[in-house]
């Protein structure tokens, strides 16, 4: 609950429909798309810099939790009110600033959407590369802080590979800027990438400027369909290793592909055991040669078929659609985002078969194969006490097969706090508690979402 003179300075500073405090007001701030449930005190709605610095100031004084907040897609639990206290939500910071063609930027606002970002910027020929699947919902603060990727982070990277810059407001009521609006800059650290993947811990972001690139000339779809899973990730290390990069490059396997067939019973061959998704972008003259290449390395005695697709638009419809099918079907599913070097692809999916036959699991595992990066779900019924065990067992097991192969244990999703008990597993105590130092430099009070992305000290 909050502190009753928190709530008088607060209602001096933010009209009524800028700040609830009635609990059915706060409810839909209390999740994300992890589905937990964590209720805040309060949910405020800063629309300028000056009202985020002075939210973090009386939350220092009176020693308040303050939970940044973009649109709550994230899957990781980033964005959960766990302590109480209040949600700040940046949705209603939608101003975009400035676009610039000529220097290929935009400064926006952090509660800009992602897709409103791309309408903006596509009449000037250009584009934001990181395409998260929740691109339509999610807003470029909510990128920024989780770093996200997508589809087309093979080719182009993720979040971190395009913001130039930010404006921000510190978990101690300081406003800093970081990076340059300049392609080039090494001028002190770089603590733009610092707050990029931070997920609200370090400080609150207030304005971005991004890199933008160019629309390619042209842009075409490739399906293949494999009969067993050996033969498509042994298709995957092939194609990573030619000298053109696909734009995608998405994995999906037999429980994937099943999913499908329930919606769209035409859609695949029978046999498909396992598919790959790929798109090659660039001038129209590349295309052909690109096209021909991926095809001869999906070649071999388990493909069933590999062409072209008249419309990429289709491509992607029935990728984006498997998130929301599993949730139909498993309401509580335990879902990572691992990453592999890609030549470890075929033993890390070997392994996780022999894991989930060992635990006796039902999984399905799609992603974006290019990154190595797999979403693994393992689907379990959440009133059956043993099988969510096996299911813990297995999970811990599945990362230790995951850092053997020098992976990661997020690649978009973030640590929130879904994996941050696992984090020992990857980094060293030295290094974390480097971390945590930065963290209370940042963030003195630790008001600043606490408790996300580090394991709980004894």
């Amino acid at each position: 609950m909050l502190p009753e003179s928190l709530r008088l300075e607060l209602l001096a500073a933010f009209p009524p429909d800028r700040f609830y405090t009635d609990p059915v007001d706060c409810y839909a701030y209390a999740y994300d798309n992890s589905r937990k449930i964590f209720p805040p005190d309060a949910v405020l709605f800063p629309l300028t810099s000056e009202e985020v610095k002075h939210a973090v100031i009386l939350c220092n004084r009176h020693q308040v939790p303050l939970i940044p907040r973009g649109r709550g897609t994230g899957t990781a639990g980033g964005s959960l009110p766990e302590a109480g206290g209040i949600a700040l939500s940046m949705e209603r910071m939608t101003k975009i600033i400035s676009i610039d063609p000529a220097n290929r930027v935009i400064v926006a606002e952090p509660g800009v959407l992602n897709q409103a970002v791309q309408d903006a910027v596509k009449p000037h020929g250009f584009f934001w590369p990181p395409d998260p699947s929740s691109a339509m919902f999610s807003s470029i603060g909510g990128n920024i802080a989780t770093g996200a990727g997508g589809p087309h982070a093979v080719k182009y990277g993720t979040t971190r590979e395009h913001v130039l810059g930010l404006k921000a407001v510190t978990g101690a009521g300081d406003y800093i800027t970081t990076g340059c609006y300049t392609t080039k800059g090494v001028v002190g650290y770089d603590l733009t990438r610092l707050l990029i993947g931070s997920e609200g811990t370090l400080a609150v972001i207030t304005e971005a400027t991004l890199k933008l690139t160019a629309l390619p000339g042209a842009v075409a779809g490739i399906t293949a369909h494999f009969r067993d899973l050996t033969s498509c990730t042994a298709a995957i290390v092939r194609i990573m290793a030619l000298p053109q990069l696909p734009s995608a490059l998405e994995f999906l396997d037999a429980g994937s592909l099943n999913l499908i067939r329930n919606r769209f019973p035409d859609m695949l061959p029978t046999d498909t055991q396992a598919m790959l998704m790929i798109e090659v972008d660039g001038s129209h003259s590349d295309i052909s040669d690109a096209v021909s290449a991926i095809l001869a390395a999906c070649q071999s005695d388990g493909l069933i078929q590999a062409g072209q697709v008249e419309s990429t638009a289709s491509l992607w419809q029935a990728r984006k659609a498997l998130s929301p099918l599993l949730r139909e079907i498993a309401p509580k599913k335990i879902n990572e985002d691992i990453v592999v070097p890609v030549d470890t692809l075929p033993q890390f999916l070997d392994g996780l078969t022999q894991l989930s036959e060992r635990y006796q699991l039902h999984n399905v595992n799609f992603g974006h194969a290019g990154n190595g990066n797999i979403h693994v779900n393992l689907l379990i019924n959440p009133d059956d006490a043993g099988e969510v065990a096996r299911a813990e067992c297995c999970l811990d097991e599945i990362f230790d097969l995951v850092i053997k192969l020098r992976g990661t244990l997020s690649g978009e999703h973030g640590v929130g706090s879904e994996k941050r008990a696992f984090v020992t597993k990857e980094i060293d105590r030295v290094t974390l508690e480097l971390m945590r130092n930065i963290k209370r430099l940042f963030d003195p009070n630790n008001i600043l979402n606490p408790g996300k992305l580090f394991p709980k000290q004894d």
